[in-house]
């Protein structure tokens, strides 16, 4: 007697292995308000505006959880108030940035990113984030591993990774941070996730190439930026990574 055939409709299906495109975005440059001259933020802004870019940089620090201080809320309001169009992107480096949300989202932050080092309710603050309708990042200092925020990746718009120790501009990159990057980089593509990845510290025209190449498509230049004696050139070999 021959061997019983089962019909293709009625085996289990064929199970193919699916290679997800990595996840890519544009670059961009988002030059950082630090680097700028502080008697004309204003000006430094403008500047910004007038190269046809689209973010500005504001790192907020309170003293404590970084050695510094800068800017406020209502820096971010008179930037407004002056008539900047562009997407702020506020770093909270503080050590209590729940209690700060609400204030620099009614200044015109149009995307907030706090650290995850400090002890509070990250989701918390990443839910209220974006119930005032801002984006929601998080952010990693060098010696924090990308699995401190594993858990959150589904909430947040966007995943900042500190190339160097967070505080004072004009510090050397951190070639160590490469793997990170791909580790975050890996997790979006396999999850298939949106968030952009962002890096801040040291950054030029030298290890940008090596950031992008790690999966990064936002990238933080403070002081190599604002020095630049060619500003649009600067600006569009960011805009060809």
């Amino acid at each position: 007697m021959p061997p019983r055939v089962t019909p293709r409709s009625r085996l289990a299906p064929r199970l193919i292995p699916v290679s997800l495109p990595p996840v890519t975005h544009a670059p961009i440059l988002a030059p950082s308000l630090l680097a700028g001259d502080h008697a004309h933020l204003a000006s430094s802004s403008a500047m910004v505006e007038h190269l046809g870019l689209s973010w500005l940089h504001v790192d907020i620090m309170d003293g404590h959880f970084v050695p510094n201080l800068t800017f406020g809320s209502e820096t971010v309001a008179a930037l407004r108030r002056h008539g900047s169009k562009l997407f702020f992107d506020t770093h909270l480096m503080l050590s209590e940035p729940q209690h700060y949300i609400e204030a620099f989202a009614r200044a015109g932050s149009d995307q907030i990113s706090i650290h995850i080092e400090p002890a509070y309710d990250h989701a918390a603050a990443l839910t209220r984030i974006r119930s005032l309708g801002s984006k929601a990042g998080l952010v990693l200092n060098p010696d924090t591993p990308a699995s401190a925020i594993e858990p959150f990746l589904e909430q947040v718009d966007l995943v900042l990774v500190m190339t160097v120790q967070p505080g004072f501009g004009g510090q050397p990159f951190r070639t160590d941070m490469l793997a990170k990057l791909t580790q975050l980089s890996t997790w979006r593509r396999e999850r298939n996730l949106s968030f952009r990845l962002e890096v801040d510290g040291g950054i030029d025209l030298t290890n940008a190439p090596l950031c992008r190449a790690a999966g990064a498509d936002t990238f933080v230049a403070g002081t190599s930026f604002f020095k630049a004696a060619d500003k649009p050139a600067f600006a569009a070999t960011f805009a060809r990574l």
